[in-house]
């Protein structure tokens, strides 16, 4: 696996690939990689003849408040998952490469990127959009891979490279959990132990709702009973849980429709947010 700094040398090699045509699957990351990225990276490297990762803490998507400073960061630790994951060039960008000095342009997506995440992290998927529509025009991928964990992302992503009429194919991969339902996240390292043990409990009240709802409770109903019983097994905050379709993000009626919907939720365990969603 080759490493690289400078974007001219990345547009080199990704040139040159190019030139003898292979095709280019990409999976950005923040780093801190765990089984769901090396999952993605594994799911390129099936579908594209040569595989990039990117590694950069994106500081336009958190708030002053929030975890910049703190987001795990393990660089030998993660080039040792890439490169044994058969990852061919890892693209370590600098930060003036991501945002020079005097830059102002942003990516915004408003509607989706106002729902659910929008409307508790309303920075966030304008910092998202921003560094993907960067990385995008300098990996210049054919295919792109995003974790279904962050559901909302993906279905923003999607939107704008339609609307951006972006050359890149946007790629779901599943959700990878621990044997006990949590899904994988970087943040999962802020938990103590004993909030370990109680953080499955987001994913085991999500299918609760689910069984709830398909055996004809109303979403309100189901909802106001699990974050009833989040906050009882020691979840501080639960910001959302929300019944919505899974393309538009919108809240669903009282009836399951017949098209794909999601479960959606945000909850603070101490001082760690999980975010989790299942299909309905």
């Amino acid at each position: 696996m080759q490493t690289v700094s400078a974007l001219e040398d990345l547009r080199k090699i990704v040139r040159n690939w190019k030139l003898d045509g292979k095709s280019v699957g990409f999976v950005p990351t923040m780093g801190a990689l765990h089984q769901g990225h090396i999952s993605l990276v594994q799911l390129s490297v099936t579908e594209c003849d040569k595989t990039v990762c990117s590694i950069y803490v994106n500081p336009t998507q958190f708030a002053p408040h929030e975890d910049l400073d703190s987001y795990p960061r393990q660089i030998i630790e993660d080039q040792n998952l890439l490169e044994a994951a058969d990852c061919d060039l890892l693209f370590l960008p600098e930060p003036e490469t991501m945002y020079p000095p005097g830059e102002e342009t942003r990516v915004d997506v408003p509607e989706l990127g106002a729902k659910l995440e929008g409307q508790f992290r309303p920075h966030f998927f304008g910092g998202v959009a921003t560094v993907v529509t960067k990385l995008f025009n300098q990996v210049q991928p054919d295919k792109a891979f995003f974790g279904e964990k962050d559901f909302q992302q993906v279905q923003v992503i999607k939107r704008m490279v339609t609307d951006l009429s972006m050359p890149v194919e946007i790629v779901p991969g599943p959700t990878l959990r621990a044997d006990d339902g949590l899904a994988l996240s970087s943040r999962n390292a802020y938990l103590t132990p004993e909030q370990r043990q109680i953080a499955p409990a987001l994913n085991a009240t999500l299918h609760r709702v689910a069984i709830r709802m398909r055996n004809g409770t109303s979403p309100e109903q189901a909802i106001t009973a699990a974050i009833t019983s989040l906050e009882l097994s020691g979840f501080e905050k639960v910001e959302y849980i929300e019944a919505v379709d899974g393309q538009t993000l919108d809240p669903i009626g009282s009836d399951l429709p017949d098209y794909p919907c999601r479960l959606i939720t945000a909850a603070w365990l101490g001082k760690t947010r999980l975010i989790d969603n299942i299909a309905l």
